[in-house]
This record gives C-alpha cells, sequence and structure tokens, in this order.
C-alpha cells in the first residue's frame, strides 16, 4: 500500500506540474476564469483517471510523455462534470473535498462556464497533440483515443449516467437501469482513461478489448464500494443506490466480483507491467472514507 501511494504522489506531481503548464499560457482577459478553473482542478482531487491512463499506457510503452497530454484533459474533464454536478441545478451540494463548490465563490453563471472552459480545453490540448504526431500511425493513434474519450464523456457515456440519475426517480428507476447509470456515469470516465492509455501505449485490438472490460470492472466495483461506504448518509437523503436493491452483504459480494473480474482480466495480459494496477484495484475496493 505504501509502495502504490507513493507512486500515485510521484504520478500526481507530474500531472499537476503538466495541468499548470497550460494554466499559465498567456490568457488575455481571462484571469477571472483562470483562477476558477484553478480553483476547482486543484482542490486535492486524487488524479485517479490520469493515473489510470498513465499506468495503462505504462504497460505497453515507456515514455509517458505520450499520454501526457491526454491523462491531464481527462482529469480535465472529470473536473469539468463536478463542478457541474455541484450546481443547484444538478446535485445542489454547497461542499466538495471540504472546500465551497466553485459556484459558492464564484457564482452559477462563472462555474457553468468553468465547466464548460474545462472540456474544451480538453480537447483543445488533445486535438493539438492530434497535429503534432509524427508518423501516420502516430496521428490514427492519437485520433482514435480522442474519439475514445469524447464518445465516453458525451450522452453514451458520463452525460447519458448523469441525466438518468438526474430523472431516474424511485419509479422509474430498476436495478438493471441503476448498473447501467453506474457503467455510464462512473465506469466511462476510468475506461476513457485505460483505453486511452492502451491505444497509446500501442497495445493490440484483443489487448485493447481486455483494457476496455477491466476499467469497466473496476468502475463498478468502486461505485458500489461507495455506495457501501455512504450507505447511512444515502439513507438518510433517500438517495437511490445499490444499497436500495440489495443487502450490505449482496453488494459487498457483488463488489468483489467486480474486483476479481478486474485483476483477472489485467493477469491475462501476461505483463509484468500490470502489477501497479493490480494493486491499486485492490486498493480502491477495499478503501475507507
Amino acid at each position: 500500500m505504501i509502495a502504490i501511494n507513493r507512486e500515485m504522489e510521484k504520478i500526481k506531481e507530474i500531472i499537476d506540474n503538466d495541468l499548470e503548464r497550460y494554466l499559465s499560457m498567456d490568457y488575455i482577459h481571462c484571469e477571472k476564469i483562470i483562477e476558477s478553473i484553478r480553483y476547482s482542478l486543484f482542490t486535492g482531487g486524487k488524479r485517479l483517471r490520469p493515473i489510470i491512463a498513465i499506468k495503462t499506457f505504462q504497460i505497453f510503452d515507456d515514455d509517458i510523455d505520450n499520454i501526457l497530454p491526454f491523462a491531464s484533459s481527462i482529469e480535465m474533464i472529470h473536473t469539468y462534470s463536478l463542478v457541474h454536478d455541484d450546481l443547484p441545478a444538478m446535485d445542489n451540494d454547497d461542499f466538495r473535498r471540504g472546500k465551497p463548490t466553485n459556484h459558492k465563490i464564484f457564482g452559477e453563471a462563472m462555474a457553468i462556464l468553468t465547466g464548460d472552459a474545462l472540456l474544451n480545453m480538453a480537447f483543445e490540448i488533445m486535438m493539438k497533440d492530434v497535429q503534432l504526431s509524427k508518423s501516420l500511425d502516430d496521428y490514427r493513434k492519437k485520433s482514435r483515443a480522442t474519439y475514445e474519450v469524447s464518445k465516453y464523456a458525451g450522452i453514451r457515456g458520463m452525460i447519458g449516467g448523469q441525466v438518468l440519475d438526474l430523472f431516474g426517480g424511485h419509479e422509474d428507476m430498476d436495478r438493471e437501469k441503476l448498473i447501467y447509470m453506474y457503467k455510464s456515469k462512473t465506469a466511462a470516465l476510468f475506461q476513457a482513461s485505460a483505453v486511452t492509455g492502451a491505444i497509446l501505449g500501442g497495445a493490440n485490438e484483443e489487448e485493447i478489448s481486455i483494457i476496455r472490460d477491466f476499467a469497466l470492472y473496476l468502475g463498478l466495483a468502486y461505485q458500489i464500494q461507495d455506495d457501501i461506504l455512504d450507505a447511512q448518509e444515502d439513507m438518510l437523503i433517500d438517495k437511490l443506490t445499490y444499497m436500495s436493491y440489495f443487502s450490505r452483504e449482496v453488494a459487498y459480494r457483488d463488489m468483489l466480483e467486480y474486483r476479481d473480474k478486474a485483476i483477472e482480466l489485467l493477469k491475462s495480459l501476461d505483463s509484468p507491467n500490470t502489477g501497479f494496477l493490480e494493486n491499486l484495484t485492490s486498493s480502491l475496493a477495499s478503501r475507507k472514507k
């Protein structure tokens, strides 16, 4: 566990420096929006998704400079989703990670624009990297990775899951829809991260498919563990979660099953470089508050 945390802190520092580099560019008359972006982007996030992207990439390649623009972009997309989720029209949250949410500091209009700016900046960074491709093969890999990110961040992924969460009341929700929501809202950006890492790392089609399924099961295990940890709090606000349909014992059993499937898929790659992700999967499934 200590080794995992040390490695995560090392990569987090690399990601933070890269994010800071993008925000330090010359944005004339944009000081307020950059201040707002920086506020939400540097609020103590674990950088889990870009870490997954980088460590998946490293299964196949060592030069992380080739994945870093995409890893940072995925973190921007994740942050934009949090800023918008916190808005009064969505989850109406006053705090995130122990700090006032963006709209509480900068106002609702600026929070909306901050999310918009982060999303657009992410695709600006990725497409710029596509333009800098050194070969046709490089161009194809980066273009495909950008498509994968856009798909998992869109209505077939994160946004679609959020819509279902927003309008899926008790009378409309069932277990099948709940799992679909978890696949879309939570697992999708895990898949975007891992699949992007595999594509840019040079994985073949079979390996990309394995990585895609690994990230799906990791995302489901992660979300169900969240539901287990937040069970009492969610019950107080009558929030629909996995625990609304299953006992704690069944939820824990299913979470472990998804965890084990994720690890088995990594092991099937028969690579000496999957150890970090295997250990990360185990630690995320057993995490506490």
